[in-house]
């Protein structure tokens, strides 16, 4: 854990893409088995933060550091084993594998592992019985609907039983019902197997589901329970 006993706490992130500037300063930190969202309008910085606290992307200045680790001293390989292992991804349009059936696809974490097939379609099954998609797992994912496939996502991204998930927009390509029960299944989930979620979203109606929000505008951000409080 960080000194303030936070899963993943970053301080003075920045990051540029040529003349345009993502991140200016920004600060973040999640503790474990908390809902963080992570609001702002589009071009704010937001899934940039995400990139950066996943390791997927390394920022100019600042630190990020998980688990006391701080990610800037491992290496790329040290980084994606990292991300096998304790990270979970869940995507604005699943990124599922076309060639492989649902079961396949939620069990993939697990085989990128090392675990034997049996094994990790065992485990990925009883996820997919749990988000109530038992029922496609041996469809492909082009012959699901939206919100049965972004189920499948989630339960790939929870089948390793990883310490954070990193959720970008994970509705946005949803109507409201299976949205919202998107976002119950995958906070109840993650909730219960005590897994940190760092939640990408514009849309109020999904923030709802988080712990605590924070707000990135103009590359900085702002933590909106400390703004209340401080009220």
């Amino acid at each position: 854990m960080t000194p303030d006993g936070s899963l993943i706490s970053a301080a003075g992130l920045r990051k540029a893409y040529g003349p345009t500037t993502a991140l200016d300063g920004a600060d973040f930190s999640i503790h474990a088995g908390e809902v963080v969202a992570v609001m702002g309008p589009s071009g704010s910085g937001k899934s940039t933060l995400l990139h950066c606290l996943a390791g997927i992307v390394r920022p100019d200045a600042g630190t990020v550091h998980y688990d006391g680790r701080d990610l800037a001293a491992l290496s790329d390989a040290e980084r994606s084993a990292l991300r096998r292992r304790d990270f979970g991804f869940v995507f604005q349009f699943g990124q599922l594998v076309p060639e492989l059936t649902c079961l396949e696809n939620a069990a993939l974490p697990l085989r990128l592992t090392g675990h034997k097939r049996k094994d990790a379609e065992a485990r990925a099954l009883r996820w997919l019985e749990r988000l109530e998609v038992a029922d496609v797992r041996h469809h492909r994912p082009g012959q699901v609907s939206g919100g049965q496939g972004q189920r499948v996502a989630v339960a790939r991204a929870l089948v390793g039983e990883p310490r954070v998930v990193f959720a970008d927009e994970p509705t946005g390509a949803l109507d409201s019902l299976n949205g919202e029960r998107v976002m119950q299944l995958l906070t109840d989930s993650a909730r219960e197997t005590r897994a940190a979620v760092v939640l990408v979203t514009h849309e109020a109606r999904v923030a709802a589901y988080s712990d605590r929000e924070v707000v990135v505008r103009d590359g900085t951000a702002r933590d909106m329970a400390g703004m209340y409080d401080a009220a």
